[in-house]
């Protein structure tokens, strides 16, 4: 019985398909991945390398909603990957309302694509503006006490980043988010 040779798709070749398919424009997909339009052009014309730097590779996987490892020139990063599972509770809503993350992008202004990208593969925290967060919450049919519990979660976050123990300090913490919830979930 012979077996069927299977051919590796050469990663330029994937990402101009995925162009195609999604009738995404080389510039929008440029501005989502923090490169330059003249370097998308090059990398699917095949005049400069396919980019073996982690983060240009796991942007580009994001977008197009693949797997790194799944282009070849992708090197596992040797540091541990954490993961936010207030971004996972997000990824799943993406998930659950069937949007792709070209959609999703296309939903916020241009200078936030990036960002967004970023937060999606783990690079940035979720933000800790609750008018960006509510965006992303609307966008994504998120009831309105999930995005405040993600917010909330967040700012404890940033808190004991900057060095406060929320526990001990906790009457001070709950009256301070007892006085933020009356005012966003009014």
């Amino acid at each position: 019985m012979k077996s069927k040779q299977i051919i590796q798709q050469k990663s330029s070749e994937k990402v101009a398909s995925f162009l195609e398919k999604n009738a995404l424009h080389k510039k929008d997909f440029s501005e989502m991945i923090g490169v330059t339009l003249s370097y998308v052009y090059n990398l699917i014309d095949e005049t400069v390398p396919f980019s073996t730097r982690g983060t240009t590779i796991e942007r580009i996987a994001t977008v197009m909603e693949i797997e790194p490892d799944d282009f070849l020139e992708y090197k596992i990063p040797q540091e541990p990957i954490l993961v936010d599972e207030s971004i996972e509770i997000i990824k799943d809503y993406l998930k659950e309302s069937k949007m792709s993350v070209v959609s999703f992008l296309k939903s916020f202004p241009r200078k936030k694509r990036l960002d967004m990208v970023d937060m999606l593969r783990g690079a940035l925290p979720i933000p800790i503006d609750y008018k960006e967060l509510e965006l992303i919450g609307k966008t994504l049919n998120m009831p309105q006490e999930e995005v405040y519990s993600i917010w909330e979660r967040r700012i404890k976050q940033v808190l004991e980043s900057a060095g406060m123990n929320v526990y001990s300090n906790s009457t001070l913490i709950d009256s301070m988010f007892e006085c933020a919830k009356k005012i966003i979930l009014k």
